[in-house]
């Protein structure tokens, strides 16, 4: 078989490539042809399936699970894979120093795990046993029901013990644009079908991993381009210098088709929301949420500025997912009402600086700027001051808008990546978060309490129960479910199309 290079095209340059401690797509897109865990996600259901793992058991009425691993697996650094790499991994997660890097954790770990080795106590994370060269147990101190689910993200890609150790990975004395970190996640070695060549002037490359374990597929090279715009990117496409990119625009959509491309969409899996920061004090009066959250006329921003089928929304969890909830509550548009509700605030007129991502297209935000300005209208009409402050995305948006700060709103969405209900609003709302401002204790204890209820009509209630919740104290106001979609040329005969963007490019067919 003839092996070929696949160029694609991305919105942003990789934050870093150490899978544990970066969470956006761009970042994720790459590791995930470096790294594996012990568990994917099935392609069809969803469910985990086997990957480094073979089979697992879960013992000790949840609170434990044993898992058997593939033999004969290598790391790219020739390192051999086994049960001792396994725990290395879990218990670096574990034991990693937040406080000399707050700006920088492994929030997967934090999502599933609450706690790390700081406060031992509190955290669900219990130990990683070695039983034998290639079985191992992950003990826990509480019941995590999406456990397995959560596993299958690239968050929990299993990387080099040797390599981690040689790149001091909990130590981020390394810089690229403004974002730090460390020798390991510019040389990461995981054992997945590629391996990192160079990074270098907006262009990824990856090599075939000559040692690999699975199927290798028909691509020995893969580039991952950088294009800012999506303007760009489709250009790259329709003049042959790119096989494909992401996050196709309503703007680019009927061009690209009329054009022969392929346009394959993904089944709606993020949320597309507007952030408030409740440390302003403007936006610590209900009053003055409750009237951002009917100023916004939602399905006319879907229509609009989202591809189609993509729908307006009054909750964060999908309707694919248990815990969407018919009766959640939306008060729908309406401006005068809006008005009349400012006017009876405790709001003065003070700005508000309004955070907006540049240069960047996301899964669940297509166009920032235009949809910045079309936000910022109508929040104007109703008497708001708002101050813009766009940010470049490479200028680290996610941890200025995530951290406290002087935003007072800010556009932002979540893709899910992997399929329980805790996925949408643990992240969010499960622990104390700048974000947002201050924790809303109860809301909290909701969910803490959802995540160890088993499968069934009680989890599904208790996560309806916390959508309710957040639509009525309004932390954050989400505005759609979008569909986001990607082009690519006629040169390729299959691409593994996945909501959770698990998709791994040795998976691709292309034609000869």
């Amino acid at each position: 078989m003839q092996l070929k290079t696949f160029s694609f095209g991305t919105a942003a340059d990789p934050a870093g490539l150490d899978p544990a401690l970066v969470s956006d797509v761009d970042s994720n897109r790459v590791s995930r042809q470096i790294f594996e865990g012990l568990v994917t996600a099935d392609p069809t259901t969803g469910e985990p399936a086997p990957a480094l793992a073979t089979s697992w058991n879960s013992i000790n009425n949840g609170l434990g699970y044993e898992f058997t691993l593939r033999e004969k697996v290598k790391f790219q650094d020739g390192q051999p894979f086994n049960a001792a790499a396994v725990c290395m991994n879990f218990n670096r997660w574990f034991n990693y120093p937040v406080q000399k890097n707050p700006a920088a954790i492994p929030s997967a770990f934090k999502d599933l795990f609450r706690t790390f080795a700081n406060d031992a106590k509190n955290s669900v994370y219990k130990s990683c046993t070695v039983d034998s060269e290639y079985k191992l147990t992950v003990s826990l101190n509480l019941v995590r029901t999406g456990f397995l689910d959560a596993l299958t993200q690239a968050a929990f890609g299993i990387a080099s013990p040797a390599a981690l150790k040689s790149g001091t990975a909990d130590v981020l004395d390394q810089r690229r644009d403004s974002y730090q970190l460390s020798k390991f996640a510019l040389h990461p070695v995981g054992t997945g079908p590629y391996q990192l060549t160079s990074w270098q002037d907006g262009v990824v490359t990856l090599q075939q991993n000559p040692d690999y374990w699975g199927d290798k597929g028909q691509i020995n090279t893969i580039k991952f381009i950088t294009y800012q715009q999506s303007q760009a990117r489709s250009q790259a496409l329709l003049t042959g210098k790119i096989d494909g990119y992401d996050f196709v625009t309503p703007d680019n959509f009927d061009a690209l088709v009329k054009r022969g491309l392929q346009v394959q969409q993904r089944d709606p899996f993020s949320v597309f929301y507007l952030g408030l920061n409740q440390q302003i004090p403007a936006l610590a009066d209900i009053k003055v949420r409750q009237a951002i959250s009917i100023a916004i006329d939602k399905d006319a921003l879907v229509k609009k500025f989202f591809i189609d089928g993509s729908t307006s929304t009054n909750q964060f969890i999908p309707p694919k997912l248990s815990g969407f909830n018919n009766q959640v509550p939306g008060a729908g548009y309406d401006r005068e009402k809006a008005r009349k509700l400012i006017k009876e605030s405790s709001y003065r007129g003070a700005p508000l600086k309004f955070y907006y991502p540049l240069n960047v297209t996301r899964p669940y935000l297509p166009t920032p700027e235009k949809i910045y300005a079309e936000i910022a209208a109508e929040l104007t009409a109703i008497g708001l001051n708002i101050k813009p402050v766009p940010v470049d995305w490479s200028d680290n948006y996610l941890e200025k808008v995530s951290s406290s700060g002087d935003h007072a709103l800010h556009l932002l969405g979540l893709n899910g990546s992997y399929s329980d209900p805790d996925n949408f609003v643990g992240p969010l709302f499960g622990a104390p978060n700048a974000e947002f401002g201050p924790a809303d204790s109860q809301l909290i204890s909701k969910i803490e309490r959802a995540k160890t209820l088993p499968d069934g009509a009680e989890r599904s209630q208790a996560y309806q129960s916390i959508n309710a919740d957040i639509a009525s104290t309004i932390p954050a106001i989400p505005i759609a479910f979008p569909i986001s979609a990607l082009a690519l040329s006629s040169r390729v005969s299959s691409y593994p199309v996945s909501p959770v963007l698990n998709e791994v490019f040795n998976k691709i067919t292309l034609n000869s």
